[in-house]
């Protein structure tokens, strides 16, 4: 049980490394197509998912920075639901319980921010 433990505490380093280095990665290209291309936004900065992909399909540069800020915000939520999984496999009913109110404290949080 140890060792299928270790296995699932290095898939979650791993998730976190490649979540924050991807986010980054996108980040700077939307900046790089910012100093290239300007703003391409007459409206502001896009909140709305819909506006964001649209944005993303139309290369803008404020959407591809959104889209990479919302890769870093989702990365803590996958550890989440790595961890419930790996306490599932552990037996560890307080801890799955635990944990999957702190996923959905988070998916609540995410749609009362989206709200506003």
């Amino acid at each position: 049980m140890h060792e299928e433990m270790r296995k699932v505490e290095l898939i979650i380093g791993k998730i976190l490394r490649i979540g924050v280095v991807t986010s980054a990665i996108v980040i700077v290209i939307g900046i790089m197509l910012y100093f290239l291309n300007g703003s391409g936004y007459s409206e502001g900065f896009p909140t709305r998912f819909s506006t964001i992909i649209n944005g993303i399909v139309a290369g803008k540069s404020y959407a591809i920075i959104m889209l990479g800020i919302f890769l870093l915000i989702l990365t803590p939520v996958l550890r989440v639901v790595v961890s419930i999984y790996a306490f599932y496999k552990e037996k560890d009913t307080m801890y799955v319980v635990i944990t999957t109110v702190v996923l959905v404290i988070l998916i609540i949080a995410m749609l009362l921010g989206y709200r506003s």
